[in-house]
C-alpha cells in the first residue's frame, strides 16, 4: 500500500478575525482568533513573509563555495550557500533569484541552475517557503554586495562542507539540507 500525499485531511482549524500587529518592508505579523483542531478558541500568531527564500549551491569537481556572514537576528558570524530573498510583489522567478543572488555574493556566474529542492523554513508560525538550486559550469565576475551583506567567500570540499554540519559548525537550514542533499547524489552516483 502507498500513502498518497496529494489527498491530505481536511483541515480542522478555523479562522474567526485576524489583525495586522506588525509590518515592516519584510514581514507582516497577524494574530488570528481561531478555533484549533480540539475545538477550543485561542489566537495564534503567524509572521508572513514579503519574500521567498532562494538558496545556490555552486558545485565543481567535489567542491561547493559558501559564503560567511554576520547574521543580524541571531548577532553572529554563520557560513552558508549563497541565499537571499526574493520579493514576491516583484513577480521575480526563483531562478533568476538564483542567478541574481549567486552573482551578487560570490561573483560567480553559472551556465546551469537545477532545482534541487523546496522547503518550508519554519512552518509552524511562518509561511516563508524557499527552493534551493544546484549550480554548475561556473565561471568568475565581479560580485555586487549589498550594503548589508559583510560576506567572505569560501571554496571548500563537499566533504568538508558535510562535516562542519554533522559538528555543528553550519546550521542555516537552507545550507544543511543542500549539504545532504549533495552527499546523497553523490553517494548514488549523480555528481562528478
Amino acid at each position: 500500500m502507498s500513502f498518497n500525499f496529494a489527498l491530505p485531511p481536511p483541515n480542522p482549524w478555523v479562522k474567526h478575525s485576524s489583525e495586522t500587529e506588525f509590518e515592516n518592508n519584510w514581514i507582516t505579523v497577524q494574530n488570528y482568533d481561531v478555533t484549533n483542531p480540539a475545538d477550543n478558541k485561542t489566537a495564534y500568531g503567524v509572521v508572513r513573509f514579503k519574500n521567498r527564500a532562494v538558496g545556490v549551491v555552486p558545485y565543481e569537481d567535489g567542491y561547493i563555495w559558501m559564503v560567511g556572514q554576520t547574521r543580524f537576528a541571531l548577532g553572529e558570524y554563520h557560513w552558508e550557500i549563497p541565499e537571499g530573498g526574493v520579493p514576491i510583489a516583484t513577480g521575480e522567478s526563483m531562478k533568476a533569484a538564483g542567478r541574481r543572488e549567486l552573482a551578487e555574493e560570490t561573483g560567480l556566474r553559472a551556465e546551469t541552475l537545477t532545482p534541487l529542492f523546496q522547503v518550508h523554513l519554519s512552518n509552524s508560525v511562518t509561511d516563508e517557503w524557499g527552493q534551493v538550486f544546484l549550480a554548475t559550469g561556473l565561471r568568475q565576475g565581479e560580485d555586487d554586495l549589498e550594503d548589508s551583506e559583510d560576506i567572505t567567500v569560501l571554496k571548500i570540499s563537499l566533504d568538508e562542507a558535510y562535516d562542519a554540519v554533522e559538528s555543528g559548525n553550519i546550521t542555516d537550514s537552507l545550507t544543511v539540507t543542500a549539504v545532504y542533499k549533495l552527499k546523497l547524489m553523490q553517494a548514488m552516483g549523480e555528481l562528478d
